[in-house]
């Protein structure tokens, strides 16, 4: 084996990543997940214009999410072009939300979309079963004015391949305001809990990201015995478990939207979850705290209604 030291190995130039030709290094880049392509443009310059790669952000949206093939790609979605869609796409829907939509008194609050669009894709055991989009008209009076709820699917249904396992499912619900550009991911990505009802035989698997003091409640109905899912839809909650408007829910998506990003991956779902056991808790807690201070007020007008009846009869008495 010749010395590293020799003559020979001395004269030939080093060979880094950057010599390789353009072609090689995209086909590369196509095969790094979108975290890792954001990170890679920002090591150098020849890196970030190879990273900004339009096709290659494509690819990395429709492996994600096939339905977003079916967005539309109107002027206000394209900051920078349609080149850059996708790419802001992923910034803004593959990350968790923060979890609190509050907005500071100094800054206004963001605008309502008059108009959702919304990506919905569901897995189970890494293949996709439904993939579709939802165009929904948010200004209406009928909508602002009803408790927030979109349905992807709707007494239609559809029967799957093969026999589901409810706490396999995986469901993406991108929420896109065509107005803005913006977007936001309002599903959990995996369970957050799974119900089955002994008495229908059906299950209900949820996705839900809790915001501030309200819950985005994505849910999948399902019958696991014969694969039939009958239902995929997203409601928001508050913290008491009632249904939130639709205007309120709106509000509450729009500070999701301007709000930052903050986690991905595994180790996000699991916070998702215990956010989610927390808010069960707290609504458990506060249901509680209701029913005892019904049943003191009820007390109390049993012990005045008492107190008043034997007054009467005392008074009849003494005549």
């Amino acid at each position: 084996m010749a010395d590293r030291d020799s003559p020979a190995c001395g004269d030939e130039a080093e060979t880094g990543i950057d010599d390789l030709p353009l072609d090689v290094l995209s086909l590369v880049l196509r095969r790094l997940d979108g975290a890792s392509l954001a990170a890679l443009g920002c090591a150098s310059s020849g890196f970030h214009g190879l990273a900004a790669d339009a096709d290659t952000w494509r690819g990395l949206c429709l492996a994600l999410w096939p339905s977003v093939a079916g967005f539309p790609l109107e002027p206000a979605c394209c900051h920078g072009g349609s080149d850059g869609f996708h790419r802001t796409l992923f910034a803004d829907a593959f990350p968790f939300p923060e979890t609190t939509t509050a907005t500071p008194a100094a800054t206004a609050a963001p605008a309502l979309p008059g108009r959702l669009v919304s990506a919905v894709d569901l897995h189970h055991r890494g293949v996709c079963i439904m993939s579709r989009v939802v165009d929904t008209d948010a200004s209406s009076p009928w909508f602002l004015g009803s408790p927030f709820r979109v349905d992807a699917l709707l007494q239609e249904g559809f029967t799957a391949p093969s026999q589901i396992a409810p706490a396999e499912l995986a469901l993406s619900w991108v929420l896109l305001d065509p107005a803005s550009g913006r977007a936001v991911n309002a599903s959990s990505r995996r369970p957050v809990s799974v119900d089955r009802s002994w008495l229908t035989g059906e299950t209900v698997a949820r996705f839900t990201v809790v915001l501030g003091g309200v819950a985005l409640d994505a849910a999948v109905t399902c019958d696991d015995r014969y694969g039939h899912v009958r239902e995929v839809s997203l409601c928001v909650e508050d913290a008491d478990g009632g249904g939130v408007s639709g205007r309120d829910g709106l509000a509450a998506l729009a500070a999701a939207m301007a709000a930052p990003r903050r986690g991905r991956g595994a180790e996000a779902e699991a916070r998702a979850a215990g956010r989610y056991a927390e808010f069960v808790k707290g609504k458990s807690e506060r249901k509680e705290w209701k029913a005892r201070r019904e049943g003191l007020v009820d007390l109390c007008c049993s012990g005045v209604g008492a107190a008043a009846f034997v007054g009467f009869l005392v008074m009849l008495t003494c005549r």
